[in-house]
């Protein structure tokens, strides 16, 4: 399953007015296009266009752009993967706007018509519109996905196992349009006479592993219906990072350390949300890469934890103590960001003998705050040394209401 322009379909979703019309959303700062509108694809604007550059030809096509807005999508996702798990029992998240469901079991005669409901479903219950590939392997889902979409299936689902020429189908399908293949590989494959999803489909997967690697014949013997890539378990992540460019340079200590604590509650928000604990912190500071009149700078400092810890008081702490031993005077400061390291379960913890974990009080208490701001918007409760005005924060001044996450900004019906 995937959503549909999944951005730009949650900032239309609540401004019927700009159905029909052509609309982009930027990146952080304002600086680039990160989703595009069916109309601004037509027009050949580019995924990833600098906005200054294109600018005359957005305004040509009277395009509607708007800052993003990811406390909007995340809900929105999440509304959208609830409504797709009352469909199966077993559902994969694949990211943001895609998710695999397992449907074994389920009559052949009548998938595709189920398949249909759950599409009709999620759009009657979110709003979002939504495309579903059918393939007995993830690989061919992917492909029956990408045809659906090519194509403009009516009822937006595709079966791959019913199309009349699957070799047909393969042979429409470059490799670099094939779910794991990424640009350096797709150059080689093409380098040895092999273009399209056929040609990877015949070729020889043990004499393909040894030239590449397992994860290359893995997508051969999928391409061939063998099931190789399973539905996984959703796994806590190994790594958290939460990283921002600044709206404006920053080039003293204060405002790097801000910046730090606030990139590091956000990184115990989600290490809480999946239940773990971290044994390490990273920080990092660096100037704009870009720039040919300034001197590159950037520095990280690891820090560790002598017992893991999901205490959004410790990572802050060690953050700002990281920011201190790497802020250099100088330097005109894009970007910070944290990485939590180590992670494990909470209920799984080396202990220390001279020094205690998390205490009972330090868990409720943190507990405490995730409820306040999960109840009534976040930052309703904060660290003050996030700073009260961050003048650093990333410029988003095109940004629409957090029309499902703010009471004030809830959308009133007349």
């Amino acid at each position: 399953m995937d959503c549909d322009n999944f951005y730009v379909s949650c900032e239309k979703n609540f401004k019927p007015a700009w159905k029909d019309h052509a609309l982009g959303v930027l990146s952080n700062n304002d600086g680039c296009l990160v989703a595009r509108s069916h109309e601004l694809k037509a027009a050949g604007i580019p995924m990833g266009a600098p906005y200054f550059k294109y600018r005359k030809e957005l305004q040509a096509l009277d395009a509607i752009l708007v800052s993003s807005n990811y406390a909007l999508y995340g809900d929105m996702s999440a509304r959208v993967m609830t409504t797709l798990g009352q469909f199966t029992p077993e559902l994969e998240i694949y990211s943001i706007d895609e998710a695999w469901l397992n449907l074994t079991g389920f009559e052949l005669a009548t998938l595709d018509a189920y398949a249909r409901e759950i599409v009709a479903t999620t759009k009657r219950h979110t709003g979002i519109p939504v495309s579903m590939g059918i393939g007995p392997t993830k690989v061919l889902a992917k492909i029956a996905n990408r045809i659906c979409k090519r194509w403009a299936i009516p009822g937006q689902v595709f079966n791959i196992g019913s199309a009349e020429s699957l070799d047909g189908i393969l042979t429409t399908i470059q490799v670099e349009d094939i779910w794991g293949i990424g640009r350096q590989w797709a150059k080689k494959l093409e380098a040895s006479g092999i273009y399209t999803a056929k040609d990877l489909r015949e070729a020889d997967d043990e004499q393909m592993r040894r030239r590449y690697n397992v994860v290359m014949q893995r997508l051969i013997l999928e391409l061939r219906g063998i099931s190789c890539l399973g539905i996984d378990q959703i796994a806590p992540k190994k790594q958290i990072i939460v990283s921002r460019s600044f709206g404006e340079r920053v080039e003293d200590l204060d405002s790097l350390l801000q910046a730090v604590a606030m990139h590091a509650t956000r990184a115990g928000e989600k290490l809480r949300s999946q239940d773990s604990e971290c044994g390490a912190i990273q920080v990092s500071i660096r100037t704009g890469r870009h720039n040919p009149k300034e001197k590159f700078f950037g520095e990280s400092a690891l820090v560790r934890f002598p017992v893991a810890t999901a205490d959004t008081r410790k990572l802050i702490c060690a953050a700002q103590r990281g920011v201190k031993q790497i802020y250099k005077k100088g330097p005109r400061y894009a970007k910070a960001g944290v990485m939590l390291l180590d992670i494990s379960p909470t209920n799984v913890k080396q202990q220390n003998l001279f020094c205690e974990g998390d205490s009972q009080k330090a868990t409720t208490l943190m507990q405490i705050v995730d409820q306040l701001n999960d109840e009534y918007g976040r930052k309703t409760v904060f660290f003050a040394s996030e700073g009260m005005h961050q003048t650093w924060a990333m410029k988003r001044r095109m940004m629409t209401q957090a029309y499902t996450t703010q009471w004030s900004d809830v959308p009133v019906v007349h």
